[in-house]
């Protein structure tokens, strides 16, 4: 099987195509606990299959770490666009790609024939509980109160591609922490199918500050579906504007929530190396 490890400012992936689908449902969860495996195996928060779409030419199915399916990730999905036009999958810098939630359109930034960013369509947000889902009482959970671990947080929620919590904080979290209230969040009985934990700072009128507790993965060091979503309640809340430059770990995102009510997501995509392996998975 060849391979190819690629990253958004930190957020690692591993990259198969398979584009006749041979890849699926347990055996793609097999193969995707089995290589992400940061000791044993090649390392990454998750595992991308490229494969032949039926509402776009292309389509990402995304593994986490531990197995499960993701059904959008904007890390990811920046690496597939890069990867997709480096390797002559498409042809035109700009081009739809089918994900489990929806089809998503891309446009390439090209310098010198060169990838300096991708832009992503990620649609709308969804603000309603049901859409995220959350059991949560109104028609949205925005600056609301949740408690884990014995702590009260100022939260909101919302769904952008997948569910995320973003928790406002007016210092900065430490890792421990970061590592303690994740999971407790991640896992709390408002989120029937858990829920992605990002810890947000406000640092100006267009800037914020992001750490993430994904679920499925665990820390890393950025997220991109979790920055939209950070962006957007903080636009919701009266923070910020609607167009913000979102801090991570790496590196930074431009994230941008037009009038229409869509969200563009834009920044980097770099690769890290290539390889071949034998697989053993029951398929």
């Amino acid at each position: 099987m060849e391979f190819t490890k690629m990253h958004g400012l930190g957020n690692d992936f591993i990259l198969v195509e398979d584009l006749q689908r041979l890849y699926g449902g347990e055996a793609g969860a097999a193969l995707a606990r089995q290589l992400c495996q940061r000791r044993t195996g090649i390392g990454a928060d998750g595992l991308i299959f490229i494969q032949g779409g039926e509402r776009a030419p292309l389509r990402m199915r995304l593994y986490n770490s531990d197995g499960s399916l993701a059904e959008m990730c904007g890390n990811g999905i920046r690496c597939f666009a890069r990867y997709a036009y480096d390797q002559g999958l498409v042809q035109a810098p700009a081009f739809p790609i089918e994900t489990d939630a929806g089809v998503k359109e891309a446009r390439l930034t090209l310098e010198g024939g060169q990838v300096a960013a991708v832009e992503i369509c990620m649609s709308a947000p969804a603000f309603a509980p049901e859409d995220i889902p959350m059991d949560a009482p109104g028609r949205e959970f925005v600056l609301g109160k949740l408690e884990a671990l014995g702590r009260e947080f100022l939260c909101s929620a919302v769904h952008t591609g997948v569910p995320h919590l973003v928790v406002f904080l007016e210092e900065p979290m430490e890792e421990g922490d970061i590592l303690r209230y994740g999971p407790a969040l991640e896992h709390h009985p408002a989120f029937p199918r858990r829920t992605n934990v990002n810890f947000a700072q406000v640092t100006g009128p267009d800037s914020l500050s992001v750490r993430t507790w994904e679920r499925g993965c665990g820390r890393t060091l950025a997220c991109g579906t979790g920055s939209c979503a950070a962006a957007v309640c903080a636009a919701r809340a009266g923070y910020t504007g609607r167009q913000v430059e979102v801090a991570l770990a790496l590196g930074s995102l431009h994230i941008r929530w037009a009038e229409d009510g869509q969200i563009y997501m834009a920044g980097p995509a770099a690769y890290a190396f290539t390889g071949s392996l034998e697989v053993c998975v029951k398929k």
